[in-house]
């Protein structure tokens, strides 16, 4: 029994798990394929048209698994709705009675476990908005006081920017997150005022506006209160005469409401008070000229006033000037107090008098309004004061700055200084009021001048010399009102290398292999220079150096063949123009030694070849000494024996004929031999040598004939 009700009790939960339409947790396989947003009936509606936004999402599955999906609708990229469903159903998002703010950029995000598309957006556009409501809380109100006005957009949602105009001018603006603002409004005019208002719907990044409302017109009443503003005298008023101003309140019999009165010129406050009447007196100057105001304050409202006076000048303010216009320190100066014009009907000229200020300023009056003296060292500041039937007028302030006489001036250059080429010379005094009139001299003849004003302004003037002497005739003259010259231009001047030369030693000719060449390149020009050596088919250069002199040398020890070709130079100083000699060739001979050499085996060549032939010569006389004398023809016996024969076959026939010459005998010898027949020469008459053997007999005379031996 136990055991059935196991199994039972399995059987359920196992058919509880596994019951259709239950959602299984593992691991499903899908894909989504494509999810689309469409926007139902158009993109474009206009207000109040029923919007659905639909949903397809289009997903494959292996299987008859439920998968969960999530939606979510967004807005401009805000989330705007979400749902979680297992239908495939497509799904929809109504918008009923669609509306401005409703308009925006839709996408569609479907969400399956872990995997995730969205939609291209849709553009979704409503147009026309409600027309907006104005309501005014009164129709009557007296000037000063408020109204509460009301707008509204009936059924417009988001964010809204309501305009409330008066009279077509926009007065407010106010901005809410509902469909209606309320504001107040005060009217300070009397009369008949018109106003509406408009709205503007924001739907980033557009906005929509709305057309006019309705007008609403508000009549405001006049308060029976009335400032009064009056001034005497009333017509020509000059410097001196008593002004009496008076603001007053005119309101209505058995009116008690709290007033305020406040008299005014500009932005100075005469007087103010709670009573119905103010009064104010002032002596009369020219600033008093201008706009005086009478202001009446009941509440929240304001009347003003307004009256122009005039007020003509006794004299005017006094100027105060300096003659001469620059001084130097201890000099005589002059200084003039005096007033321009005076009102010659009231006042007269004698009876206007000049002060100086301050009155220890060391200078004495001269007469109505002139005062002499001598300028301070230092700068000083004064004023004067002119005084007519109490009116007192103060001019401006003059500072006295004596000037401070220009030091001789400084005269340099400010860059290097090359024959022929333009330079910039520098003049400038280390003290001195500005300006300062900087002029450069030649010779004391004028060349140029140049005005300084500025503290940071130099004194600049180019010029160009042809001779290294010129430098020295440039000065400088400086001028304030005082004059100062420097002293002469001090400065070197380069003169740019010309007419370079390579001079070769030893001279071109004597040039032997393991003699020591110097190649010397001089200039014409100021050192230091810097000289390079170069051959010909070389980019680098063999030798550089730098010398204080306008000639150096550079040294090739040990010269060899391959030392031979072009050489040539550089050379360039401080004016940084290069120039170059014309090459040299060089040609490196054999050594002496070498030629004695080559000289003396040529002569012990020629004299063993000369022994030899003497001794080929000598060996020659010998044996023709030794020869026999005669002459013969041998020809082979025609008898001899066959034996004979066969052995003589093999040998040519020769013929020998015997040519005598005379010659002396040694001296050792004694006398001349009338025999003697001298050397023996053998011509080979058949062409061919016999091997034949000959022996001589001595000879020590020549009496008698030569013997032929066999």
């Amino acid at each position: 029994m136990g055991r059935l009700t196991l199994i039972l009790l399995t059987s359920t939960l196992l058919s509880s798990y596994f019951h259709p339409g239950r959602v299984v947790d593992a691991q499903s396989i899908f894909t989504i394929r494509e999810v689309s947003l469409s926007m139902e009936p158009s993109n474009d509606v206009p207000r109040d048209t029923n919007v659905t936004v639909r949903c397809r999402a289009v997903v494959s599955s292996l299987g008859q698994e439920v998968l969960n999906r999530q939606y979510t609708i967004l807005k401009d990229r805000v989330q705007v709705y979400t749902k979680t469903t297992t239908s495939s159903e497509d799904l929809l998002y109504p918008l009923p009675m669609a509306r401005a703010f409703n308009s925006g950029k839709y996408t569609c995000q479907i969400a399956i476990e872990d995997k995730r598309e969205v939609s291209k957006y849709q553009k979704l556009t409503v147009t026309g908005l409600s027309k907006p409501e104005l309501h005014l809380n009164k129709a009557v109100v007296n000037e000063g006081e408020e109204v509460t006005v009301r707008c509204t957009a009936p059924g417009e949602t988001g964010s809204i920017i309501f305009y409330f105009y008066e009279d077509s001018k926009e007065i407010k603006e106010e901005q809410v997150s509902s469909n209606y603002a309320e504001t107040k409004i005060r009217f300070t005019s009397t009369g008949i005022h018109k106003c509406h208002c408009a709205y503007t719907v924001v739907v980033v990044p557009d906005a929509f506006r709305s057309e006019q409302s309705n007008i609403v017109t508000v009549s405001v009443k006049e308060i029976p209160y009335t400032p009064v503003l009056e001034i005497l005298p009333i017509y020509k008023i000059y410097e001196g005469d008593t002004l009496d101003i008076s603001c007053s309140l005119r309101r209505p019999q058995y009116n008690s409401q709290s007033t305020q009165l406040i008299l005014s010129q500009g932005t100075q406050l005469l007087s103010s008070g709670t009573k119905d009447k103010l009064n104010h007196s002032l002596v009369a100057l020219a600033k008093h000229s201008g706009e005086f105001e009478c202001r009446l304050e009941i509440g929240n409202v304001v009347k003003v006033a307004k009256k122009n006076v005039s007020v003509t000048e006794l004299f005017s303010l006094p100027t105060l000037t300096m003659s001469p216009v620059e001084v130097f320190p201890r000099e005589p100066l002059t200084l003039i107090c005096k007033s321009e014009s005076l009102a010659s009907e009231r006042l007269h000229k004698e009876e206007l008098t000049y002060t100086l200020e301050p009155s220890d300023a060391y200078l004495i009056p001269r007469g109505a309004g002139v005062f002499q003296g001598k300028a301070l060292n230092a700068d000083f500041n004064y004023t004067c004061t002119a005084t007519a039937k109490g009116i007192m007028k103060q001019s401006k302030i003059l500072t006295v700055r004596p000037k401070l006489p220009v030091s001789a001036p400084k005269i340099t250059v400010l860059s290097k200084v090359i024959l022929g080429r333009p330079f910039e010379i520098l003049c400038n005094s280390s003290t001195g009021t500005l300006p300062i009139n900087y002029t450069l001299l030649h010779d004391y003849m004028p060349m140029d001048m140049i005005t300084v004003k500025q503290p940071y302004e130099e004194a600049r003037f180019t010029v160009t010399i042809t001779r290294t002497d010129d430098i020295s005739k440039y000065i400088c003259q400086a001028n304030n009102g005082r004059k100062e010259l420097s002293r002469r231009l001090d400065a070197t001047v380069i003169v740019p290398l010309s007419h370079p030369t390579l001079t070769v030693v030893p001279t071109l000719g004597e040039i032997y292999e393991g003699d020591h060449l110097y190649l010397i390149c001089g200039v014409q020009g100021t050192p230091p220079v810097t000289f390079k050596w170069y051959r010909v088919g070389n980019e680098n250069p063999l030798y550089s150096t730098t010398s204080n002199s306008n000639n150096t040398d550079y040294q090739v020890k040990d010269l060899a063949k391959h030392h031979s070709g072009m050489y040539f130079c550089e050379a360039i100083n401080p004016a940084n123009t290069a120039v170059g000699s014309n090459p040299v060739t060089i040609e490196v001979r054999m050594a002496l030694w070498k030629k004695a050499l080559i000289g003396g085996i040529c002569l012990l060549v020629l004299a063993v070849l000369a022994l030899l032939f003497v001794l080929y010569y000598r060996s020659k006389r010998v044996r023709v000494d030794r020869a026999v004398t005669s002459v013969w023809s041998e020809r082979p016996p025609e008898a001899a024996n066959d034996e004979e024969t066969s052995m003589m076959s093999n040998e040519p026939d020769v013929e020998y004929t015997e040519v005598v010459h005379t010659r002396a005998v040694d001296s050792a010898q004694g006398a001349t031999d009338p025999h003697d027949y001298g050397s023996v020469e053998y011509a080979e008459l058949n062409g061919e040598k016999p091997e034949i053997n000959h022996s001589y007999t001595e000879v020590n005379n020549y009496q008698d004939l030569p013997v032929p031996v066999d």
